[in-house]
This record gives structure tokens, C-alpha cells and sequence, in this order.
């Protein structure tokens, strides 16, 4: 016979257990936090173990203290310098050169095309004197551009609706920027998940449920942009092209393998694609030590200092299964690439002075 004492003890547990479950089951995917429970080693880099020239940023600093900040966050975690995607034309972009130019060599500043009129006869003349114009109040190189299908909507204050990159309308942009040496970073597509259904089976849903690309009629899909970026490369071959976010073909990037072999002028940058590559260590090494001479490092999500730290961990180290969910919100767990330092050295530094080389070529 049991006690009273068990018999509370019994349904106490039954009672817990059924709540417990309850929960999970109505737990929502994008309340999903995973902790690893392995004791395995954890490595928090204090800093670059080279250093680093960051070559995709954006104007974050909302004020000269935001600036400071910025400045000596830079300091400490080894950034020489930062490139600044502006965007951006006109008042704007100056304002932005002169508020940066407070920093002599630690940021460069990059602009945006301008598309005033650009769907009524004459387009062109106009838009290149502005280029020009921003050329010479400190631009050195343009982006960054963006295209998920629509056409160039990056740009600032006018979006190119309809504009690919291999579009007729751009090619008298991108030969005055062959011209002035200003390297073009591009942004095409979108992570691949965010064009399949958002269902049980998206191995990206947790982000995918919000962030979805529908290709309508007229739009490119993420192949017709791939294509639309190469037509642009090759026939462009003095203008130097950097697709930035591995030209988002990071489920498969023997796609941008190919354009790198056949394409001296262009380059990729690693931007924002650390937590979609760092769940497959071992073929992202082989794809770093395979270009390691055509990729650069950048990082587009902000000024703190534990994201650089991130990025350093993902690259430098060979630490396995960890969770960087409040920063990438991913459900996935991370690893560690170990890159060499010869590899290492040109991800960092070596590679972005090319293009240092190239702008100053002029």
C-alpha cells in the first residue's frame, strides 16, 4: 500500500513530465537555442593573428563617439583598415568621406552608381560625371551593388529596377570604373534555402520562415543572376568584380570554382557567410587552400568586438560544434576551419592589397 507521501511524489512526476512535454511541443523553431554539452576546446582569439584588412563594411558609426569606438575596437582586434560600402551619391557620400576622413587610413570609402533617369533615353553621360565627381572627392571603389532579381537596389537614392548587371545601360559604369581603377563589389542572389520551401525539409527554416525570396515573373532566379554577374565579368575584363558573400553559392561553390578559373578579374569575399560555411569545415578548407588567392576577408555585421572575434575563431581555430545563434540565428552548430597562416596571411592582407594595387594603378 502507498503512502500518501508517494502517491503525491507519483503525480508530482507524472504531472511534470506531461508539462515538460507539453512544452517541447510547442516549442517554436525560432526559440530553438541549443548549448553544446561537449567539454571540448573552446578558443576565443583576443585578435587577428595577422593583420587584417576588413574589405566589406558599412558606414555603422552614427557619431564621432560611435567612430572612436569603432577606431579602437579596430586596434585591438588587429584591423588596419576598413572598407566602407557606402552606397551611396551625392551629399550623402560626402558627408560620409568627411565625417570618416577624420581617420586618415583606416577606412576607405566606396560609392554607389547614380540611376537618375536611367529608364528614359540619354541615361549614362550624367550618371558617369557622377561617378567621376565622387571619384574625385574620395571614392575608391563602388558598392556595394545589389541584385536578388529585381535589378541593382542597392544604390542610393535611386534603385535600378530592371538593371542587371550585364544590362546595356550599366556597361558605360562599369568601363569608366575600369578606367579609374575602382573595383565593383556586387551583391547576387541570395542563400540558397531562401528559394525552396519554407517546409519540414529546408535545412535553413529557421531563418527561411521570414526570409524567402518568391521569384515573380521578370525577375532572376538565383542561376540567371549567376549568369547575369559572369556576362558582366567577361565582358568587362579590365574592371575588377568582387562578389561578396561567395556570391551567395555557398551550398555549391564549385558554381563560383568555375568563374574564378576562368576569370582573372574577379574575387569573392567571405562576408556574412561564416555560419552557412562553418558547418563543413572540411570542404571550406579545401576551397580556401584551393583559391587562396582570389578570396577576402570582410565581415558586414557591425563594430563589436565579438564578432570580429568570431570570425577569427571560424578561420584560425579547429574548435568544433559550437552555437553563434544570437548572432546568425541559425539552429545549426559551428566548426572551426584551422586555415594556415600562408592562407591565413592572404585572406587577411595580402589579397586585399592587390586590390589596394589596382586602385592605386591610375
Amino acid at each position: 500500500m502507498k503512502t500518501p507521501v508517494a502517491i503525491f511524489l507519483f503525480l508530482f512526476i507524472i504531472s511534470f513530465s506531461a508539462f515538460s512535454q507539453k512544452e517541447v511541443d510547442q516549442l517554436l523553431l525560432k526559440d530553438f537555442r541549443p548549448v553544446s554539452i561537449y567539454a571540448i576546446p573552446v578558443t576565443i582569439p583576443a585578435k587577428a593573428k595577422f593583420p587584417v584588412i576588413d574589405m566589406h563594411s558599412h558606414p555603422y558609426a552614427q557619431s564621432t563617439a560611435d567612430l572612436d569606438a569603432w577606431v579602437k575596437t579596430m586596434d585591438q582586434m588587429g584591423i588596419t583598415k576598413t572598407i566602407v560600402h557606402t552606397m551611396a551619391i551625392g551629399a550623402t557620400f560626402d558627408s560620409l568621406v568627411d565625417a570618416y576622413g577624420k581617420y586618415p587610413g583606416r577606412f576607405e570609402l566606396w560609392c554607389g552608381f547614380d540611376y537618375s533617369g536611367y529608364d528614359k533615353p540619354g541615361f549614362g553621360p550624367a550618371a558617369v560625371k557622377e561617378l567621376e565627381r565622387c571619384y574625385k572627392k574620395g571614392a575608391k571603389g563602388v558598392g556595394e551593388l545589389g541584385d536578388k532579381g529585381e535589378g541593382e537596389i542597392y544604390s542610393k537614392p535611386v534603385p535600378g529596377y530592371g538593371m542587371h548587371m550585364d544590362d546595356a545601360r550599366m556597361k558605360p559604369l562599369l568601363e569608366k570604373c575600369a578606367e579609374l581603377k575602382m573595383p565593383i563589389n556586387i551583391h547576387v542572389a541570395e542563400p540558397y534555402w531562401m528559394y525552396l520551401p519554407a517546409d519540414s525539409t529546408n535545412d535553413g527554416l529557421i531563418n527561411a520562415a521570414t526570409w524567402k525570396v518568391n521569384v515573380k515573373p521578370g525577375m532572376l532566379d538565383h542561376a540567371g543572376l549567376i549568369k547575369s554577374l559572369e556576362n558582366a565579368v567577361r565582358e568587362n575584363p579590365k574592371t575588377l568584380f568582387i562578389a561578396c558573400h561567395f556570391a551567395n553559392c555557398e551550398y555549391d561553390l564549385s558554381i563560383v570554382g568555375r568563374l574564378l578559373d576562368k576569370y582573372s578579374n574577379l574575387y569573392l569575399d567571405i562576408s556574412a557567410r561564416y555560419a552557412e560555411t562553418a558547418t563543413i569545415p572540411r570542404y571550406m578548407e579545401k576551397f580556401y587552400t584551393q583559391y587562396q588567392n582570389r578570396l577576402l576577408y570582410g565581415t558586414d555585421m557591425g563594430m563589436a568586438k565579438s564578432m570580429y572575434q568570431v570570425t577569427f575563431r571560424v578561420l584560425e581555430t579547429l574548435d568544433e560544434h559550437f552555437y553563434e545563434t544570437q548572432l546568425f540565428g541559425y539552429h545549426w552548430a559551428m566548426n572551426g576551419f584551422g586555415l594556415s597562416d600562408t592562407i591565413l596571411e592572404k585572406l587577411y592582407m595580402k589579397n586585399a592589397l592587390k586590390i589596394q594595387n589596382y586602385e592605386n594603378k591610375r
